[in-house]
């Protein structure tokens, strides 16, 4: 078997574990998904696998479908168990997005299109970012620091130094490594700072 196919087969492995975690916190209801993230990761789920398909992906496309089937279904269930509107910021990143997704529509070179999804992608990440800031507790790190590393073997299993298909599985990678250090710093931060025994004692003169 090629580093190719192995590479391809363990990020298609991964990239079928990894919402696992995420949409059993959603339905326990201790992960709160970003409605506007998740119907945008939806739409670009789709069009990052029709995109890579069209410039000749083989086995990195395992990771991709694997991926957007994960999300819609995420994205189907934050619309009632989710959080987000559309506030004027909501507004402007779906916005971006849409341009985004329409950029891709619009031409027929592979890596435009993937450039084009990218942005589109940061508009979502921007959408969830303030969430996860504030409340760490709302996401699953596991399903970043899989997806994460999804991404990297989605970059190998391309086989080598192609622009066009390397660019978005490094993304990916990239976007989802740096969501997951959000989550595990601002937890830090976050926790109640433990109170030392000496502390506990009565003072004494």
């Amino acid at each position: 078997m090629s580093l190719c196919v192995a590479a391809g087969l363990a990020a298609a492995v991964l990239s079928l574990i990894d919402p696992l975690p995420y949409l059993q916190d959603v339905l326990r209801g201790t992960t709160r998904p970003q409605r506007g993230t998740w119907c945008i990761w939806s739409v670009l789920g789709v069009t990052a696998f029709v995109s890579q398909w069209a410039d000749g992906a083989t086995w990195s496309l395992l990771m991709l479908g694997l991926q957007a089937a994960g999300v819609g279904l995420t994205f189907l269930l934050s619309i009632s168990r989710g959080v987000g509107g559309l506030g004027p910021v909501d507004v402007v990143l779906m916005s971006m997005a849409a341009v985004g997704v329409a950029g891709w529509l619009a031409t027929s070179e592979p890596l435009v299109g993937t450039v084009c999804v990218i942005v589109a992608d940061l508009a979502a990440f921007a959408l969830m970012l303030p969430k996860t800031w504030r409340d760490p507790s709302s996401e699953t790190l596991s399903t970043f620091v899989l997806a994460a590393a999804a991404g990297c073997l989605g970059a190998v299993a391309v086989g080598g130094l192609r622009p066009a298909l390397l660019l978005y599985p490094a993304y990916f990678a990239l976007v989802n490594g740096v969501t997951a250090t959000v989550i595990h710093l601002r937890r830090q931060a976050l926790e109640p700072t433990a109170v030392a025994p000496a502390d506990l004692e009565p003072a004494t003169r």
